[in-house]
């Protein structure tokens, strides 16, 4: 039977803001058609079944038209901005292929998410490009309902990595002038919200519509919110001459984000982002935008889910390409630390390897060091390894693991522990085995911590020599065990 549902075409549904907004059409009940450079990018996301997938590229014109067919409304949704000098002529151009591709291709509209900013002389580059991108939309008569938002407030918005680690990251902060700028972040719920109800409004085809937040904040404030959110104490000292060039220099040392991006971003911040048309809430008076601290703690809360597996390893799984045996990344404020090993073994002998860990048997490589770490804490109060494990071989949510919580158990696939050890931030430590088809089994064992300020940051690097060491040595002990079976057990 055919379908006959409205169907969405999707730009950018590798980024941040486009990987949101798929599930949510599909929730909605649309039907979608991703278009990406590198369709394996995707290979890993949990809707990756329920989309069409296309090939093709806004700056590559003959990969546009197969991608347009059939298609109702277009999402705009890439910049070109992380590919460094050139990146204003490259949106234009990707801007002005796309919508020339729509009109061919008989789509009713387009929807864009720019910046936030009012034209006026001094607006800098990387602003007057997204306003400019927007009339290049606009160029080949298509309607465009273009959305403009300031700091887009959630894990993976570049803007908010900007103010989470160089807040995390530094106790005191000199600053240049742009710490003294106006801005109305909203939360990234917000913005996905909007972007999926512009489909059911037609009131807003062909509207520039401005959103924001629920606050006008400098971002000294946005700094301060979020250090008071983390429990951190912060200083920001103001200096009235600090280039965006030795800005972004300096934010390519202390952040992951690098200078090519950061310079362009941190040029903007000069140019106050503040909603001046209430427009958005006469169309869309069902999206009550929700304070800043408010927005700050959803983000936050992504340090704590108990989903972590879907929740931070995707990025590996779609970013990393070829799997390598040890994957080091530090993404959305978490660092991951992954560990593959493909054995020759049954999944079940090798789940019940990495559940019997622990307790009297011990962890099967350097033990020592295990108990060393265990009286350690022990020591400076906390729970140490007295507590052992419930059962020798059964575990379950809940239990008790040394120095470790069960926080989940999927039979035959995965254990995840939280760390319940002290430690200058929150830590899990996860195990999984998925069958390869060739009767073997890929065993990944995966780190992740989420430090806490600048102390956090210090004990993951200091001791990640001895973390390499016993980590590499585990997974080659649980690999090694499970293809002895019992008899080595």
């Amino acid at each position: 039977m055919t379908d006959t549902r409205p169907l969405i075409l999707v730009t950018g549904a590798t980024g941040y803001i486009g990987g949101r907004l798929v599930p949510r059409l599909l929730e909605a009940g649309w039907r979608v058609r991703c278009l990406a450079r590198d369709p394996a990018r995707l290979e890993g996301r949990p809707w990756h079944g329920a989309v069409e997938i296309m090939a093709g590229d806004v700056l590559d014109a003959a990969s546009l038209a197969p991608a347009m067919r059939g298609v109702h409304a277009a999402y705009y949704l890439v910049h070109s901005m992380g590919g460094g000098a050139g990146f204003h002529e490259r949106d234009l151009m990707g801007a002005r292929q796309f919508a020339e591709a729509a009109r061919d291709g008989g789509v009713a509209r387009i929807i864009y998410l720019g910046g936030l900013a009012a034209e006026q002389r001094d607006l800098s580059h990387h602003l007057r490009s997204r306003l400019q991108t927007g009339d290049a939309l606009r160029s080949a008569g298509v309607p465009v309902t273009e959305f403009r938002a300031g700091v887009i407030v959630g894990s993976g918005s570049v803007s908010f990595e900007l103010i989470r680690y160089l807040t995390e990251r530094l106790p005191a902060m000199i600053c240049p002038r742009w710490v003294f700028t106006r801005t109305q972040p909203i939360g990234v719920r917000e913005v996905l919200a909007y972007l999926t109800a512009a489909l059911s409004q037609p009131d807003s085809t062909g509207r520039t519509i401005e959103i924001g937040g629920a606050d006008v904040l400098t971002y000294g404030e946005m700094m301060q919110g979020y250090a008071a959110a983390r429990g951190l104490t912060r200083w920001i000292i103001p200096v009235p001459v600090l280039t965006p060039r030795l800005s972004s220099y300096w934010v390519n040392i202390v952040t992951p984000i690098p200078a090519a991006i950061a310079r362009p971003l941190i040029d903007g911040l000069r140019n106050e982002s503040v909603v001046r048309d209430p427009v958005a809430a006469e169309l869309f008076p069902q999206i009550q935008p929700v304070p800043y601290r408010e927005a700050v703690a959803r983000a936050l809360a992504r340090l704590r889910a108990s989903e972590i597996e879907t929740t931070w390893s995707d990025a590996l799984s779609t970013s990393a390409g070829a799997r390598p045996p040890v994957v080091l990344a530090t993404h959305e404020g978490m660092i991951i630390e992954r560990r593959e090993r493909v054995v020759e073994a049954e999944a079940g002998a090798v789940f019940a390897v990495f559940t019997g860990l622990g307790g009297r048997r011990g962890w099967l490589f350097m033990n020592w060091a295990w108990v060393i770490r265990g009286f350690l804490d022990r020591a400076i109060g906390g729970v140490g390894l007295r507590r052992g494990r419930r059962d020798p071989d059964a575990l379950r949510a809940g239990d008790a693991l040394d120095f470790w919580r069960v926080e989940a158990v999927e039979p035959g696939v995965l254990l995840r522990l939280r760390a319940e050890m002290k430690v200058p931030g929150e830590a899990w430590l996860q195990f999984k085995v998925v069958p390869e088809g060739d009767g073997t089994v890929r065993l990944s064992q995966t780190a992740f911590f989420a430090p806490k300020g600048l102390v956090g940051w210090l004990y993951w690097y200091a001791l990640y020599p001895v973390h390499a060491l016993i980590f590499s040595g585990l997974v080659d002990r649980i690999a090694r065990r499970s293809r002895e079976g019992p008899a080595g057990a």
